[in-house]
């Protein structure tokens, strides 16, 4: 069956749409960042591809840190207006956005296909959730700000590339609801076109947005250091935000920061392998490129070959590829588990782990190949890597103490409740884990054990919204905690002497004249 790429679907087709959307964000040449309330041509565009099939895409234009300083001075002063706006005025003008949102919802979920390589199921419930959450906050913001007022300098937003709407588009809204202006660093490794023209239909409404594009070593020192600046949010790996929460530790400013995990999924004295299989199959979703994603699994010894008989075949039958490849031009969009990983460095990289891995003595219990991938005739497949499974990694492997952020999974085996406890924990902090056994009362007692801050028993955890409080232990958090009312409470001041909950391991919040 030879696949074509789906009519209509064209980035040139995409990009068009972008620019009769809004115009004054995309120029034919370049993307334009937003600060000051004006979209300006300035910054060098950057190279890019999309890691669908190395289709050249809109580059970041990037930004030094003296246009950066005067964008973050501009977010101030737009801040002083905004947090003496009426609640009310917010509320309407926040709803107006989600609303235009919705009106160009296939738009920005397009973008996320080309730009992250999200299948479209996935691209359009990325986009959803970031309207629907803004809308729970629509109807919740008054309670949640009684009492309450907003910072006294713009939230910083540094976020990674696989979320942009639900998770970055959708913190913005919030502290724009809770009176605060929104500074927002585009990643450079996707998601630019996506967020642009989420920011555009935002900024016709009126909200104070700020969009800049720049490397890491130019814009976080400005992003994260500058005494406007009223809170940072960070989203993303450990090693920058191990750099970032030491700019912070010194200034006594308000912070998010979520960080990497080895998110560990354990299996002891279990039976129901069919719940389990269908469990797994979903834990590959976009290629495990999440946060709360499940890499490794930690079994019971005398369990193993209960545990492949039900895990096996349950990664065989997942589909990844194309995202936007059709047999015929009617057909509808493939139902895939993930397209390309973020780039083709990326592949080559965690290609470069598994086969380190083996060397090093790791057991590869499942390969997968590209020949079973949906693919375009021809196409480029340097993103792209199948389904990997690994048993007992070495110490020495990235892949036995570090997120891969990849389809490959590593196996541990274990014989003693202690050594489950103790694999679980090895990467010192994780935001999500699992146990599956069939005793409640085993699970909820290993549990109580795990460094996660979300352990599920017989089912998985994920990041949440709405009213579930999310954090992380150890090494894979910083700063307060938030979901619910939290979210907005790490952006507002409350009564004297108020604590925000959250992990403030080696400081502690500094209380402001209004805490």
């Amino acid at each position: 069956m030879t696949l074509m790429l789906k009519p209509g679907t064209e980035w040139t087709t995409l990009y068009r749409r972008c620019r009769e959307i809004a115009p004054e964000a995309f120029a034919a040449d370049r993307v334009h960042n937003y600060w000051g309330g004006r979209w300006r041509p300035d910054g060098e565009p950057r190279m890019a591809v999309s890691p669908v099939d190395g289709t050249e895409i809109a580059g970041p234009p990037m930004m030094g840190a003296d246009t950066a300083e005067a964008a973050v001075q501009a977010a101030a002063d737009a801040h002083r207006t905004w947090r003496v706006t009426p609640l009310q005025e917010r509320r309407a003008r926040v709803r107006a956005t989600v609303e235009a949102w919705g009106e160009h919802r296939d738009t920005l979920a397009l973008a996320l296909v080309w730009e992250i390589g999200k299948p479209w199921r996935l691209a359009r419930q990325d986009v959803d959730r970031a309207i629907s959450g803004v809308e729970w906050y629509l109807e919740q913001i008054e309670e949640m700000m009684d009492g309450r007022a907003p910072l006294e300098g713009p939230v910083s937003n540094i976020a990674s590339w696989n979320y942009p709407m639900s998770v970055l588009a959708h913190a913005m809204c919030v502290q724009a609801l809770a009176g605060n202006a929104a500074i927002a660093k585009t990643p450079t490794d996707g998601g630019l076109v996506c967020l642009t023209l989420a920011v555009a239909l935002a900024a016709r409404e009126g909200l104070p947005f700020t969009l800049v594009s720049g490397g890491g070593r130019d814009l976080s020192p400005v992003l994260v250091r500058s005494p406007g600046i009223g809170c940072v949010s960070f989203v993303g790996g450990r090693d920058t935000g191990g750099q970032v929460a030491t700019d912070l530790a010194d200034l006594g400013k308000r912070h998010i920061l979520e960080q990497e995990g080895l998110n560990c999924w354990g299996v002891w004295e279990y039976s129901d392998w069919e719940t389990f299989a269908g469990q797994v199959r979903k834990t590959f979703d976009y290629a495990k490129q999440r946060c709360t994603a499940y890499p490794r699994f930690i079994v019971q010894r005398s369990l193993f070959d209960r545990f492949l008989g039900a895990y096996l075949p349950a990664v065989a039958s997942v589909r990844f590829g194309h995202p936007l490849a059709v047999s015929a031009p009617d057909d509808e969009l493939p139902e895939l588990d993930f397209g390309p990983l973020i780039n083709a460095a990326k592949a080559k990289d965690l290609t470069a782990q598994v086969g380190e891995a083996i060397t090093g003595g790791a057991v590869p219990l499942y390969r997968g190949s590209l020949d079973d991938a949906l693919l375009l005739p021809g196409q480029n497949t340097d993103a792209y890597v199948a389904p990997v499974s690994v048993l007992e990694p070495p110490r020495s492997s990235p892949l036995f103490h570090a997120e891969p952020f990849g389809p490959v999974d590593s196996i541990v085996l274990v014989d003693t409740e202690a050594e489950l406890l103790a694999a679980m924990n090895a990467s010192n902090g994780a935001l999500v884990s699992t146990i599956s056994t069939d005793d409640p009362d085993l699970g909820a007692r290993l549990a109580s054990q795990v460094r996660a801050f979300k352990v599920g028993i017989n089912k998985p955890r994920s990041r949440g919204d709405r009213d579930e409080m999310f954090g992380g232990w150890g090494e894979s958090w910083r700063g307060a905690f938030v979901g619910g009312k939290l979210l907005v409470h790490a952006v507002s001041h409350g009564p004297a002497g108020e604590r925000l909950p959250g992990n403030f391991p080696d400081y502690t919040l500094v209380p402001s004249e209004h805490a």
